[in-house]
Order: C-alpha cells, then sequence, then structure tokens
C-alpha cells in the first residue's frame, strides 16, 4: 500500500475542482440580499397599501355635517365656562354641484389645487415633502376634504399614507364633480358657516347664484385656508385684502380671468357685511373678541373648527375671569360720561408664562381695537432705551438735547424738554415724556438696532401678515421709529412689557393652554417658549430688563409698579387721536389704549385734551389696583448696577 505521505508516490489523474472566487460568492450574495430587500421594499408598502384600500374608507358629506352639531367649550383658567361656540342652526345648505357658480369653482380650484380636475387626488410634491420631513406637506382638494372627513388632520406620516389611499380610492370611485361637490359643502368659510350658499349669506347677505361677480368669488375663495384669520372683522380689511388680491392674482395666472379684466376688479369691502353672532345672537362683544382670537389661535396650532366640534373639545383658556371682569369693569366705567366717540381697550399678559389673563376688546362692536395696532408715541421708548443699554449708553449721564435732529431724512425739533439748561438724563427724560433724548438716541443706536430691540422684548415680526416696524414696502424703516409712529397692537405692547417684568425673560402672549377631547384626555399643551430676550446670556438680559424697571417704577395705592404713558399726535395739530398706559407689576403687565375708530382730535367730557397721563393711565390704575387686591407685594430685584458693558466690537 502507497504511503500517501511519500513524496514518491504518484499523482492522482483527477484534477480536483478549483474553489470559486470569493469575489464573485459575495456579489452573488449581496444580488439576493437587495433583490429581497427590494422585494420587501415594494411588496410590503403594496401589501399595506391594498389592506388599507379594503379597510379605509370616506364618509359622506352629510355624516360629515352630522358630526358638526357638536358644542365647543372654551374655559377659563379656574374650570369654569367662559362660553359655548353652540353650531349655528340653518347654516349648512348643501348645493349641488351645478348650483355652484363657475366663478366661484374656479377660484376655489386655483387658490386650493389648481391640478385638480387632472391629478390623481393627490399631490406628489407635498407629498415627497411628507416622507422627507416626516410631516404633511400641501394638501390638494381631494385630500383636504378627505382630512375633513376622517377628522384626522395630524402632520404625521400614517396620517400622510392613509390620505394617499383614500385619495386614490375615492379618485377611482367618484367623478371628479362629485368629489368637489363633497369637499366645499363641509369646509368651512368662517363665521360658523360650511358651504357656499351659507357663507354667501354671511358675508354678502345674498343667495348663491351665478349673479356672484369675480370679486365675491375671490373673497370666499380666500377664507377656505384660514378663515379665523382672514376675516376683515376678524383683522382688518387691509389684510383681507391682500388675501383677495392673492386669489385674484391666481385667477389670472391659471387662465381664469384675463389681466385687463382683472385691473378692473375692485375688493368688495362696502358690501361685506359685519358678523352677525354677537349681543344679538349668543355672546357679548367683548366675549365674541375673546372668542374669535381663541379660533385663530386654535387654527393656526392645528385645530380649526370643524376639527374641535367633530371631536366635542373643550378648549382651556388662560382668562382669569376676575381679571376679565375687572377688565370689564374699569372700562366701563371709566369712559362712562365720556364722548360718545371714545373707544378703550385693555390686555393684560402674565410675565414669564406669556398667558393672557384679560382681554377686553371693546363692548362697541364686532371691531376688536385689543387686536388693532395703533401708534404708540412715546410708550415705544422703553425698546429704544433697552437699545441703548444693551450698547453700553448709561441712563443716569446727562445728555445735551439739540434743538434739531435730523434722523432718516426727516428734521425734528423740539422744545425745551430738559429744563432751562437743555440737558437732562435719560431717566428724566422718561418722566417728562421728552421725545428730544430718544430721537437722538435712536440715531446713535441706528433703526435696526431699535427695531432689533422691540423684535427681542415681544414685538412680533409680522401681524396678519403685514412686516411690523417697516415702511409700508415692508422693507425700509423709516424715522418714525423714533417717537413711535409705527401702529402696534395693545396685546403686543403688554406682551412686551411683561418681558421686562420677567426679568428679561420672553414668552409669546397666547390665550390658549390645553384641548381636552370628549373624554378629558389631553390632546394637545402650548409648549414654554420662554427664553431670555435681549441676549442669549441670562444675566445679561437681565440686567437689561432691570435697568428699564428702574426707570419705568411709580407705584400703585398699596405696592410699587411700572409705568409708561404715551400720546398719538393728530397731524399737525396739538392734540392727540389716541394715549396709551402699559406697565407692569411681576404678576402682571397691562397695556392700555383709548381712541377713536377713526382718527380725530380726542378731548374729553371736560374739553381736556387726551393724553397718555389722563383716561388711559387713571383706567390703567383702577384695572391693577383692583386685580391686586389681597396678593403678595413683590417687585423684581435689583439687577446687577454696575453698567452694562458694550457689546464686542
Amino acid at each position: 500500500m502507497e504511503n500517501p505521505d511519500d513524496g514518491t508516490a504518484p499523482e492522482s489523474e483527477t484534477t480536483a475542482t478549483p474553489e470559486p472566487d470569493r469575489g464573485k460568492r459575495r456579489w452573488r450574495r449581496i444580488r439576493r440580499i437587495g433583490a429581497w430587500s427590494l422585494g420587501l421594499l415594494i411588496g410590503i408598502p403594496a401589501v399595506a397599501f391594498g389592506i388599507a384600500y379594503v379597510l379605509l374608507d370616506v364618509r359622506s358629506p352629510q355624516e360629515v355635517l352630522a358630526d358638526l352639531d357638536k358644542t365647543v367649550v372654551l374655559q377659563n383658567t379656574d374650570g369654569s365656562e367662559l362660553l359655548k361656540v353652540v353650531p349655528p342652526g340653518g347654516d349648512r345648505l348643501f348645493v349641488s354641484y351645478d348650483n355652484i357658480p363657475a366663478k366661484l369653482r374656479d377660484a376655489i380650484v386655483a387658490t386650493e389645487d389648481p391640478t385638480f380636475w387632472d391629478n390623481e387626488g393627490f399631490d406628489l410634491t407635498g407629498l415627497g415633502r411628507a416622507l422627507v420631513t416626516g410631516v404633511g406637506g400641501g394638501s390638494g382638494i381631494t385630500q383636504q376634504y378627505i382630512k375633513k372627513s376622517t377628522g384626522n388632520e395630524d402632520a404625521t406620516l400614517t396620517r400622510k399614507f392613509s390620505e394617499l389611499v383614500l385619495a386614490t380610492k375615492i379618485t377611482q370611485q367618484q367623478t371628479k364633480k362629485e368629489i368637489f361637490e363633497s369637499y366645499v359643502n363641509i369646509i368651512s368659510f368662517g363665521r360658523g358657516t360650511y358651504g357656499p350658499a351659507s357663507a354667501m349669506n354671511a358675508y354678502f347677505g345674498r343667495k348663491l347664484d351665478d349673479s356672484m361677480t369675480w370679486s365675491e368669488a375671490a373673497f370666499l375663495a380666500g377664507m377656505i385656508q384660514s378663515p379665523s384669520v382672514h376675516d376683515p372683522y376678524a383683522s382688518t380689511h387691509q389684510h383681507a385684502m391682500k388675501r383677495w388680491s392673492y386669489v385674484v392674482n391666481k385667477l389670472v395666472t391659471r387662465g381664469y380671468v384675463g389681466q385687463a379684466e382683472a385691473v378692473t376688479m375692485t375688493y368688495p369691502e362696502d358690501a361685506i357685511q359685519a358678523p352677525s353672532e354677537t349681543r344679538a345672537g349668543r355672546v357679548t362683544y367683548e366675549k365674541y373678541h375673546i372668542k374669535q382670537q381663541v379660533l385663530a389661535e386654535l387654527e393656526q396650532a392645528g385645530f380649526p373648527l370643524d376639527r374641535l366640534r367633530g371631536g366635542a373639545m373643550k378648549v382651556e383658556t388662560t382668562i382669569d375671569p376676575r381679571a376679565q371682569a375687572e377688565a370689564e369693569k374699569a372700562v366701563k366705567e371709566r369712559l362712562q360720561g365720556q364722548p360718545e366717540h371714545f373707544r378703550a381697550a385693555l390686555v393684560a399678559v402674565e410675565p414669564g408664562t406669556g398667558a393672557i389673563r384679560a382681554y377686553n376688546g371693546g363692548g362697541w362692536s364686532v371691531h376688536d381695537y385689543a387686536g388693532t395696532p395703533y401708534g404708540a408715541g412715546s410708550a415705544f421708548h422703553p425698546f429704544t432705551l433697552a437699545a441703548g443699554v444693551r450698547q453700553g449708553i448709561s441712563v443716569d449721564e446727562p445728555v445735551k438735547l439739540p434743538e434739531e435732529v435730523e434722523f432718516l431724512g426727516e428734521t425734528f425739533k423740539f422744545d425745551d424738554e430738559c429744563g432751562e439748561a437743555g440737558r437732562c438724563t435719560l431717566r428724566e427724560a422718561f418722566g417728562r415724556d421728552a421725545q428730544g433724548p430718544f430721537v437722538d438716541l435712536a440715531k446713535k443706536l441706528g433703526a435696526d438696532a431699535v427695531r432689533n430691540a422691540a423684535r427681542a422684548a415681544g414685538i412680533p415680526e409680522a401681524v396678519d401678515g403685514a412686516v411690523t416696524m417697516r415702511e409700508k414696502d415692508g422693507f425700509l424703516i423709516g424715522p418714525g421709529i423714533a417717537v413711535g409712529r409705527y401702529p402696534l397692537r395693545p396685546s403686543d405692547m403688554a406682551g412686551a412689557y411683561a418681558t421686562f417684568a420677567a426679568d428679561g425673560m420672553r414668552a409669546t402672549p397666547h390665550l390658549v393652554s390645553k384641548i381636552r377631547d370628549e373624554h378629558g384626555e389631553i390632546v394637545w399643551e402650548r409648549p414654554s417658549d420662554k427664553a431670555p430676550a435681549f441676549d442669549d446670556d441670562e444675566a445679561l438680559s437681565r440686567r437689561i430688563a432691570g435697568t428699564i424697571n428702574r426707570v419705568l417704577i411709580t407705584g400703585l395705592k398699596d405696592r410699587p409698579a411700572a409705568l409708561k404713558t404715551g400720546d398719538f399726535r393728530f397731524q399737525d395739530t396739538g392734540d392727540n387721536a389716541g394715549g396709551w398706559a402699559v406697565g407692569y407689576t411681576p404678576q402682571l403687565s397691562t397695556a392700555v389704549w383709548v381712541g377713536p375708530d377713526e382718527p380725530r382730535r380726542m378731548r374729553d367730557a371736560a374739553g381736556e385734551k387726551l393724553t397718555g397721563k389722563t383716561i388711559p393711565a387713571d383706567l390703567w390704575q383702577r384695572f391693577m389696583s383692583g386685580f391686586h387686591q389681597g396678593l403678595p407685594v413683590r417687585w423684581p430685584e435689583p439687577a446687577d448696577p454696575q453698567m452694562v458693558p458694550a457689546p464686542p466690537r
């Protein structure tokens, strides 16, 4: 037997099979894994799509409208009922497709979904954005109908997937005319209306027919996106006109209206009627204003009224019933016996949280004076001073006031506001209501620095789509910023002054705290956005606010408080068209405005000129004294008295 270990043994005639190349084996394995993965990627979604297609369904518009019979309750901070948003009877007139004016159909499609007649029920761009970001993208008409039908408007991938399935299903089962008819009859146009017939009656007091003009069609189509915001009686005609112009532009670019015809169209301001749901209906004007502000805030948070009604939800507001009662009492008592054209607004904000504890937009009409911007006058000066302190300016260093100051193309001339020597400190200038030192300070700092300080304190970047503290072009800052000429809302002033009261910590003013479903479970809660206002360094922001606190300190009957008044001149006369009183304690920041509906000279019942130090200051004192009864005396701890250093160059 041959020894297999013997080196002399003959080689076998059988040749061994060579081992396969390892690279090829690895590549075959990768291809198999890739094929399986691709199969899973395609197969699992396809199976899921098929299952969802069978299980999911869209409710009829009649079923959706029936669900809207539920009442939404708004609650005070103590859980008591503030008011109910009751479904308005008779405001859901179902209209067939053929009875919807062609102009309105075109305006809605041009604005909401320009590819509606040709698409497969969904917007691929919006869907792609949702897949990438994980949140909802833009929705067309079919998708909007599905959201309203299912009651699911959460910005999630799951909702988007369901929406895609149902959009495909409904497009295969119904004609485009049927889909549009269902959509337009369950969509809200605001003012508690659903469907175009009730909307036409609510806004124009007319029946829905082919007499509708392009201007009216553009107005109603513009309401759909955000009716609680775009209604001119919830915002302003100026804001509503911008939305109307946007729709008209879409009608032109989509080819529904020629450019020549568009030029002849005018915003239908005179034809738009005021809302009827006020005293003659279900609530007082004061509560009506709160309701409108709450609904607008909820809409921005993703909870429009129809979603709230569909879930029979309860909304916890930030309104303190005791503070609200004091606000209404103070306004009524102080304006009693004054000329009929006197109007007033009062907003009170809790420092550090931004919770609005009292909101009084006036009891005269559906016009909300607390949500309307007015020139602030010298009540704007604390923001200019904050900008100066940030740059190392001392409030106690004497400054000499020139007889005139040239600032951004405007010449300001001043009387002897600082005494015979023409010198005073910025602290003294506050007490004298002197404009000159602050115009001069604004010039030294620059308009951008002044605006940025007001923004930091809490004046919003834009209101109803219009940029604040800028010229009408929305870009330039004019000389008016030095004298408080730019209009600001009482709600924004109260919130910005609250930043000083909270030691330099800013929080956005708001009216909604929580939303609960019909079972009492919290479905949404407002997150805190409290943050240092004037600098990322909390200590520096606190020192800036502390300086303002020491300058503004005055007093109520039994405690220290801060107060700044302001006036807004009527044209070139010596009279004012409005007056402000804005101030705070650590517990509450309150802004009071007094003025007319239309700019005019304001003289009180005794014939005296209205200033911020007269009726507005007295109204502020009445409210704040009443609110603080029984509350502990508090005042912000003194900030570091050393000078705030100038920023690095």
